[in-house]
Formats: structure tokens, C-alpha cells, sequence
């Protein structure tokens, strides 16, 4: 996913817990599901970080030398600005983006 072109707040806003929790009608599953799609995106968005700041990346000997790359400060410095995880997990719970379900509650008699 393109999570530079998420359309979720930087900072934190007032979220309705009515419509927050209306897939699960409980507001702690929700911050459950919010959670572990947050843990995903920011195990993306670091492996996305890795990758392209290896490329600046030069493998030395001597430990005490330290390069700073103008490149790689400007990469790191434009992910620091991007929404945080939680952000987007919550905005795209919100756009229903988002797919779970509770095996728990796929078992009981209705």
C-alpha cells in the first residue's frame, strides 16, 4: 500500500466511538483490530525505510568513520512527517478497509 497517499490526519482528532466500533459492537475488539493492522503498516513502512536507505548504505572497516548521507537524512526526515501507523489503521477502519473476523463468534449457535 501507498501510505503516501493516505488520506489519514498527522496529527491525532476526535474519532465517534459509534461508528468506530458499528463492525464489532465492541469498542476493546476494535482497538484490538486498529492495533495489530497498525503493527503491520509499521513493520511495512520500516522494511520500505531499510531498504531504501541500504542503498546509501557503504560497509567500511574503520568503525570510528561516520558518513552523513544528505540523502538519507532527507529520506528518514520525509517518513518522520508521514501519518503514524495508528493513524492510518484508524482512518482505514473507518473507510472499511479493513478485513477481520472473530472465529470466536463464527462458532456460536446464532
Amino acid at each position: 500500500m501507498d501510505y503516501r497517499k493516505s488520506a489519514a490526519p498527522v496529527t491525532t482528532i476526535t474519532r465517534n466511538l459509534d461508528l468506530m466500533t458499528r463492525g464489532t459492537g465492541n469498542i476493546y475488539e476494535t482497538v484490538i483490530i486498529v492495533s495489530r493492522r497498525a503493527n503491520q503498516i509499521s513493520v511495512e513502512m520500516k522494511q520500505e525505510l531499510n531498504k531504501k536507505l541500504e542503498e546509501f548504505a557503504s560497509y567500511s572497516d574503520n568503525l570510528e568513520e561516520v558518513f552523513e548521507n544528505r540523502e538519507q537524512i532527507e529520506i528518514s526526515k520525509y517518513y518522520e512527517r508521514l501519518p503514524k501507523p495508528t493513524l492510518i489503521a484508524l482512518q482505514e477502519l473507518e473507510e472499511g478497509k479493513i478485513f477481520y473476523r472473530n472465529p470466536e463468534n463464527q462458532n456460536r449457535p446464532k
